[in-house]
Protein backbone atom coordinates (compact mmCIF):
# COMPACT_ATOMS: atom_id res chain seq x y z
CA UNK A 1 0.00 0.00 0.00
CA UNK A 2 1.13 3.54 -0.73
CA UNK A 3 2.40 5.69 2.12
CA UNK A 4 1.75 9.18 0.84
CA UNK A 5 3.18 12.24 2.58
CA UNK A 6 3.55 15.86 1.56
CA UNK A 7 6.58 17.93 2.52
CA UNK A 8 6.62 21.73 2.51
CA UNK A 9 9.68 23.93 2.83
CA UNK A 10 10.17 27.69 2.82
CA UNK A 11 13.83 28.27 3.43
CA UNK A 12 16.02 31.06 4.72
CA UNK A 13 16.44 32.40 1.19
CA UNK A 14 12.73 33.40 1.19
CA UNK A 15 12.45 32.55 -2.51
CA UNK A 16 9.13 30.74 -2.11
CA UNK A 17 7.52 27.51 -0.95
CA UNK A 18 8.45 24.13 -2.40
CA UNK A 19 6.24 21.10 -1.94
CA UNK A 20 6.57 17.44 -2.84
CA UNK A 21 4.21 14.50 -2.80
CA UNK A 22 6.20 11.42 -1.85
CA UNK A 23 5.42 7.73 -1.53
CA UNK A 24 7.48 6.02 1.18
CA UNK A 25 6.14 2.48 0.69
CA UNK A 26 9.47 1.39 -0.87
CA UNK A 27 12.98 1.77 0.60
CA UNK A 28 13.70 4.60 -1.86
CA UNK A 29 11.04 7.36 -1.77
CA UNK A 30 9.13 7.89 -5.01
CA UNK A 31 8.41 11.53 -5.80
CA UNK A 32 4.93 11.65 -7.32
CA UNK A 33 4.69 15.41 -7.69
CA UNK A 34 6.38 18.75 -7.12
CA UNK A 35 4.79 22.19 -6.84
CA UNK A 36 5.96 25.62 -5.77
CA UNK A 37 4.60 29.07 -5.10
CA UNK A 38 6.30 32.42 -4.77
CA UNK A 39 5.79 34.39 -1.58
CA UNK A 40 3.73 37.53 -2.16
CA UNK A 41 6.15 40.50 -1.95
CA UNK A 42 4.49 42.07 1.14
CA UNK A 43 4.68 38.73 2.98
CA UNK A 44 8.29 38.20 1.96
CA UNK A 45 9.16 41.70 3.19
CA UNK A 46 7.37 41.10 6.49
CA UNK A 47 9.07 37.74 7.09
CA UNK A 48 12.42 39.35 6.40
CA UNK A 49 11.62 42.23 8.78
CA UNK A 50 10.60 39.78 11.52
CA UNK A 51 14.15 38.44 11.59
CA UNK A 52 15.00 41.55 13.61
CA UNK A 53 13.32 43.11 16.67
CA UNK A 54 10.56 45.53 15.76
CA UNK A 55 7.24 47.12 16.64
CA UNK A 56 4.25 44.90 17.61
CA UNK A 57 6.12 41.73 16.71
CA UNK A 58 3.69 39.21 18.23
CA UNK A 59 0.71 40.53 16.27
CA UNK A 60 2.67 40.84 13.03
CA UNK A 61 4.22 37.40 13.41
CA UNK A 62 0.84 35.76 13.98
CA UNK A 63 -0.64 37.35 10.87
CA UNK A 64 2.44 36.52 8.82
CA UNK A 65 2.18 32.88 9.94
CA UNK A 66 -1.46 32.79 8.82
CA UNK A 67 -0.55 34.25 5.44
CA UNK A 68 2.29 31.76 5.02
CA UNK A 69 -0.06 28.85 5.78
CA UNK A 70 -2.35 29.99 2.98
CA UNK A 71 0.58 29.79 0.57
CA UNK A 72 1.40 26.35 1.98
CA UNK A 73 -2.23 25.28 1.48
CA UNK A 74 -2.11 26.50 -2.12
CA UNK A 75 0.94 24.31 -2.77
CA UNK A 76 -0.84 21.32 -1.18
CA UNK A 77 -3.82 21.98 -3.44
CA UNK A 78 -1.56 22.04 -6.49
CA UNK A 79 -0.01 18.70 -5.53
CA UNK A 80 -3.35 17.02 -4.95
CA UNK A 81 -4.78 18.38 -8.20
CA UNK A 82 -1.80 17.30 -10.30
CA UNK A 83 -1.88 13.79 -8.84
CA UNK A 84 -5.71 13.55 -8.94
CA UNK A 85 -5.91 12.34 -5.35
CA UNK A 86 -7.97 13.43 -2.35
CA UNK A 87 -6.69 14.83 0.94
CA UNK A 88 -7.87 11.66 2.69
CA UNK A 89 -5.22 9.62 0.87
CA UNK A 90 -2.39 11.66 2.45
CA UNK A 91 -1.03 10.39 5.77
CA UNK A 92 0.35 13.78 6.83
CA UNK A 93 1.88 17.05 5.72
CA UNK A 94 5.32 17.94 7.04
CA UNK A 95 5.44 21.75 7.29
CA UNK A 96 8.74 23.35 8.23
CA UNK A 97 7.53 26.94 8.67
CA UNK A 98 9.65 30.05 8.25
CA UNK A 99 12.67 30.47 10.50
CA UNK A 100 12.78 34.01 11.88
CA UNK A 101 14.97 33.47 14.97
CA UNK A 102 17.48 30.75 15.73
CA UNK A 103 19.28 31.05 19.07
CA UNK A 104 19.87 27.59 20.57
CA UNK A 105 21.57 27.37 23.97
CA UNK A 106 21.67 31.14 24.34
CA UNK A 107 20.29 33.47 27.03
CA UNK A 108 19.05 30.89 29.58
CA UNK A 109 21.07 27.83 28.60
CA UNK A 110 18.25 26.33 26.54
CA UNK A 111 17.64 29.08 24.01
CA UNK A 112 15.08 28.63 21.28
CA UNK A 113 14.43 28.32 17.59
CA UNK A 114 11.35 29.89 16.03
CA UNK A 115 9.74 28.81 12.77
CA UNK A 116 6.65 30.91 12.02
CA UNK A 117 3.69 28.69 11.23
CA UNK A 118 0.07 28.08 12.23
CA UNK A 119 -0.18 24.30 11.80
CA UNK A 120 -3.75 24.25 13.12
CA UNK A 121 -4.81 26.61 10.34
CA UNK A 122 -2.98 24.50 7.75
CA UNK A 123 -4.76 21.37 8.99
CA UNK A 124 -8.06 23.22 8.76
CA UNK A 125 -7.37 24.46 5.24
CA UNK A 126 -6.13 21.13 3.87
CA UNK A 127 -8.09 18.62 5.97
CA UNK A 128 -4.85 16.64 6.39
CA UNK A 129 -2.88 15.90 9.56
CA UNK A 130 0.03 18.34 9.87
CA UNK A 131 3.39 17.76 11.52
CA UNK A 132 5.32 20.93 12.36
CA UNK A 133 7.82 22.45 14.80
CA UNK A 134 10.49 19.85 14.07
CA UNK A 135 13.41 21.73 15.59
CA UNK A 136 12.23 22.67 19.09
CA UNK A 137 12.50 19.20 20.66
CA UNK A 138 16.10 18.90 19.53
CA UNK A 139 16.90 22.28 21.08
CA UNK A 140 15.10 21.30 24.29
CA UNK A 141 17.32 18.21 24.45
CA UNK A 142 20.47 20.32 24.24
CA UNK A 143 20.90 20.26 20.47
CA UNK A 144 21.36 22.98 17.90
CA UNK A 145 18.03 22.18 16.22
CA UNK A 146 19.78 22.36 12.85
CA UNK A 147 20.60 20.98 10.45
CA UNK A 148 18.04 18.15 10.47
CA UNK A 149 18.39 17.00 6.87
CA UNK A 150 21.60 14.91 7.34
CA UNK A 151 19.56 11.97 8.66
CA UNK A 152 17.45 12.14 5.50
CA UNK A 153 20.56 12.44 3.35
CA UNK A 154 21.74 9.23 4.98
CA UNK A 155 18.51 7.49 4.00
CA UNK A 156 18.59 8.51 0.32
CA UNK A 157 22.26 9.05 -0.55
CA UNK A 158 24.15 6.83 1.88
CA UNK A 159 26.15 3.85 0.60
CA UNK A 160 27.88 1.43 2.93
CA UNK A 161 31.63 1.46 2.49
CA UNK A 162 31.73 4.91 0.91
CA UNK A 163 32.27 8.41 2.27
CA UNK A 164 29.88 10.88 0.62
CA UNK A 165 29.57 14.62 1.22
CA UNK A 166 26.29 16.46 0.61
CA UNK A 167 26.18 20.26 0.59
CA UNK A 168 22.85 22.05 0.87
CA UNK A 169 23.14 25.68 -0.23
CA UNK A 170 19.99 27.58 0.66
CA UNK A 171 19.92 30.90 2.50
CA UNK A 172 22.51 29.27 4.76
CA UNK A 173 24.77 26.37 3.76
CA UNK A 174 25.04 23.09 5.61
CA UNK A 175 27.22 20.05 5.09
CA UNK A 176 26.49 16.37 5.62
CA UNK A 177 29.29 13.80 5.65
CA UNK A 178 28.16 10.19 5.39
CA UNK A 179 30.97 7.92 6.51
CA UNK A 180 31.53 4.35 5.37
CA UNK A 181 30.14 2.77 8.56
CA UNK A 182 26.47 3.73 8.24
CA UNK A 183 24.05 4.21 9.91
CA UNK A 184 26.10 5.56 12.83
CA UNK A 185 28.78 7.35 10.83
CA UNK A 186 27.00 10.64 10.02
CA UNK A 187 28.13 14.22 10.63
CA UNK A 188 26.32 17.44 9.80
CA UNK A 189 26.59 21.15 10.59
CA UNK A 190 26.04 24.62 9.18
CA UNK A 191 28.98 26.05 7.22
CA UNK A 192 27.81 29.68 7.16
CA UNK A 193 25.97 31.88 4.67
CA UNK A 194 24.81 30.29 1.45
CA UNK A 195 22.72 32.55 -0.76
CA UNK A 196 21.28 34.95 1.83
CA UNK A 197 23.93 37.68 1.67
CA UNK A 198 24.34 37.41 -2.10
CA UNK A 199 20.57 37.64 -2.61
CA UNK A 200 20.28 40.69 -0.35
CA UNK A 201 23.13 42.47 -2.16
CA UNK A 202 21.65 41.61 -5.54
CA UNK A 203 18.23 42.93 -4.55
CA UNK A 204 19.77 46.13 -3.24
CA UNK A 205 21.80 46.92 -6.35
CA UNK A 206 20.05 45.16 -9.24
CA UNK A 207 16.49 44.98 -7.88
CA UNK A 208 16.61 41.25 -8.65
CA UNK A 209 15.86 38.55 -6.05
CA UNK A 210 18.99 36.56 -6.91
CA UNK A 211 22.06 36.53 -9.13
CA UNK A 212 21.04 34.15 -11.94
CA UNK A 213 23.82 31.62 -12.59
CA UNK A 214 26.14 33.84 -10.53
CA UNK A 215 26.70 35.96 -13.64
CA UNK A 216 26.97 39.25 -11.75
CA UNK A 217 29.44 37.76 -9.27
CA UNK A 218 31.46 36.36 -12.18
CA UNK A 219 31.72 39.87 -13.64
CA UNK A 220 33.38 41.26 -10.50
CA UNK A 221 36.77 40.87 -8.88
CA UNK A 222 37.28 39.13 -5.54
CA UNK A 223 38.62 41.56 -2.95
CA UNK A 224 41.16 39.71 -0.77
CA UNK A 225 41.10 42.21 2.11
CA UNK A 226 37.33 42.14 2.40
CA UNK A 227 37.27 38.36 2.08
CA UNK A 228 39.78 37.94 4.91
CA UNK A 229 37.82 40.36 7.09
CA UNK A 230 34.66 38.31 6.58
CA UNK A 231 36.46 35.02 7.16
CA UNK A 232 37.57 36.35 10.56
CA UNK A 233 33.99 35.89 11.81
CA UNK A 234 34.36 33.55 14.85
CA UNK A 235 31.56 31.25 13.64
CA UNK A 236 33.77 29.91 10.87
CA UNK A 237 36.43 28.76 13.33
CA UNK A 238 33.94 27.14 15.72
CA UNK A 239 33.93 23.35 15.86
CA UNK A 240 30.71 21.40 15.15
CA UNK A 241 28.05 20.95 16.28
CA UNK A 242 27.09 24.43 15.15
CA UNK A 243 24.23 26.16 13.38
CA UNK A 244 23.50 29.67 12.22
CA UNK A 245 20.97 31.86 10.41
CA UNK A 246 19.94 35.40 9.69
CA UNK A 247 20.40 36.22 13.39
CA UNK A 248 24.11 36.46 12.53
CA UNK A 249 24.54 36.62 8.75
CA UNK A 250 22.29 39.49 7.72
CA UNK A 251 22.65 42.85 5.91
CA UNK A 252 23.78 44.55 9.13
CA UNK A 253 26.62 42.04 9.44
CA UNK A 254 27.60 42.76 5.85
CA UNK A 255 27.50 46.52 6.42
CA UNK A 256 29.92 46.13 9.33
CA UNK A 257 32.31 44.17 7.12
CA UNK A 258 32.10 46.86 4.43
CA UNK A 259 32.99 49.64 6.86
CA UNK A 260 36.45 50.13 5.42
CA UNK A 261 35.53 49.26 1.84
CA UNK A 262 32.97 51.90 0.93
CA UNK A 263 34.45 52.52 -2.52
CA UNK A 264 34.21 48.97 -3.82
CA UNK A 265 32.18 48.32 -6.96
CA UNK A 266 28.98 46.42 -6.10
CA UNK A 267 29.92 43.62 -8.51
CA UNK A 268 33.22 43.17 -6.64
CA UNK A 269 31.34 42.82 -3.36
CA UNK A 270 29.09 40.20 -4.97
CA UNK A 271 32.12 38.31 -6.27
CA UNK A 272 33.62 38.35 -2.77
CA UNK A 273 30.37 37.17 -1.17
CA UNK A 274 30.20 34.23 -3.56
CA UNK A 275 33.82 33.39 -2.75
CA UNK A 276 32.99 33.56 0.96
CA UNK A 277 30.31 30.91 0.47
CA UNK A 278 32.56 28.77 -1.74
CA UNK A 279 35.59 28.96 0.56
CA UNK A 280 33.73 28.28 3.82
CA UNK A 281 31.91 25.32 2.27
CA UNK A 282 35.09 23.96 0.70
CA UNK A 283 37.00 24.33 3.96
CA UNK A 284 34.26 22.40 5.76
CA UNK A 285 34.50 19.60 3.21
CA UNK A 286 38.29 19.47 3.47
CA UNK A 287 38.16 19.42 7.27
CA UNK A 288 35.42 16.83 7.75
CA UNK A 289 34.84 15.08 4.42
CA UNK A 290 38.39 14.69 3.17
CA UNK A 291 37.88 10.99 2.40
CA UNK A 292 34.93 11.67 0.16
CA UNK A 293 35.30 11.32 -3.58
CA UNK A 294 32.16 13.23 -4.46
CA UNK A 295 30.24 16.30 -3.33
CA UNK A 296 26.50 16.25 -3.99
CA UNK A 297 25.02 19.77 -4.02
CA UNK A 298 21.35 20.59 -3.44
CA UNK A 299 19.30 23.69 -2.70
CA UNK A 300 19.22 26.87 -4.75
CA UNK A 301 23.01 27.07 -4.85
CA UNK A 302 23.08 24.05 -7.17
CA UNK A 303 21.65 26.31 -9.90
CA UNK A 304 24.43 28.89 -9.48
CA UNK A 305 26.87 27.73 -12.15
CA UNK A 306 29.60 30.14 -11.04
CA UNK A 307 29.37 28.90 -7.45
CA UNK A 308 29.44 25.28 -8.63
CA UNK A 309 32.54 26.10 -10.67
CA UNK A 310 34.28 27.67 -7.70
CA UNK A 311 33.45 24.66 -5.50
CA UNK A 312 34.95 22.35 -8.12
CA UNK A 313 38.06 24.54 -8.41
CA UNK A 314 38.54 24.59 -4.64
CA UNK A 315 37.92 20.83 -4.37
CA UNK A 316 39.72 19.45 -7.43
CA UNK A 317 39.90 15.88 -6.12
CA UNK A 318 36.10 15.62 -5.71
CA UNK A 319 33.42 15.22 -8.35
CA UNK A 320 31.03 18.12 -7.67
CA UNK A 321 27.55 17.54 -9.05
CA UNK A 322 23.92 18.51 -8.34
CA UNK A 323 21.67 16.05 -6.53
CA UNK A 324 19.69 15.73 -9.78
CA UNK A 325 22.49 13.42 -10.94
CA UNK A 326 21.87 11.20 -7.92
CA UNK A 327 18.12 10.68 -8.21
CA UNK A 328 16.59 13.67 -6.43
CA UNK A 329 16.30 17.16 -7.99
CA UNK A 330 18.11 19.88 -6.05
CA UNK A 331 14.97 21.95 -5.55
CA UNK A 332 13.08 19.00 -4.03
CA UNK A 333 15.53 17.65 -1.47
CA UNK A 334 14.53 19.72 1.56
CA UNK A 335 10.78 19.44 0.97
CA UNK A 336 11.17 15.67 0.61
CA UNK A 337 13.18 15.65 3.83
CA UNK A 338 10.29 17.19 5.75
CA UNK A 339 7.83 14.71 4.25
CA UNK A 340 10.21 11.99 5.51
CA UNK A 341 10.48 13.64 8.93
CA UNK A 342 6.67 13.87 9.14
CA UNK A 343 6.47 10.11 8.52
CA UNK A 344 9.00 9.52 11.29
CA UNK A 345 6.92 11.62 13.70
CA UNK A 346 3.65 9.89 12.80
CA UNK A 347 5.33 6.52 13.41
CA UNK A 348 6.89 7.82 16.68
CA UNK A 349 10.36 6.90 15.42
CA UNK A 350 13.12 8.65 17.35
CA UNK A 351 16.03 10.08 15.39
CA UNK A 352 19.64 10.04 16.58
CA UNK A 353 21.25 13.40 15.87
CA UNK A 354 23.95 13.46 18.54
CA UNK A 355 26.76 13.70 15.99
CA UNK A 356 24.89 16.37 14.05
CA UNK A 357 23.20 18.76 16.48
CA UNK A 358 24.78 17.70 19.76
CA UNK A 359 21.48 16.64 21.28
CA UNK A 360 21.59 14.42 24.38
CA UNK A 361 19.96 11.43 22.70
CA UNK A 362 17.45 10.14 20.18
CA UNK A 363 14.17 12.07 20.11
CA UNK A 364 10.91 12.06 18.18
CA UNK A 365 10.84 15.39 16.32
CA UNK A 366 7.71 17.34 15.45
CA UNK A 367 4.30 18.19 16.86
CA UNK A 368 1.19 16.63 15.30
CA UNK A 369 -1.95 18.63 14.51
CA UNK A 370 -4.80 16.28 13.51
CA UNK A 371 -7.10 17.27 10.66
Amino acid sequence: MAELFIGLMSGTSLDGVDGVLADFSAPVPAILGHASAALPPPLKAELLALNQPGYNELHRAALAANALMRVYADVVGQLLSKASISPFQISAVGAHGQTVRHQPQLHDGSGYTLQLANPALLAELTQIDVVADFRSRDVAAGGQGAPLVPVFHQAVFGKAGQTIAILNVGGMANLTVLGPKLPDDVLGFDCGPGNALMDAWCLRHLDQPFDANGAWAASGQIQPGLLQAMLAEPFFAAHPPKSTGRDLFNPKWLERQLGGYADLAPADVQATLLELTAKTCAKSVKSFGAESQQLIVCGGGAFNTHLMGRLQALLPSLAVSPSDDHGLPAQQVEATAFAWLARKAIRREALSLQSITGTRGARVLGAIYPA
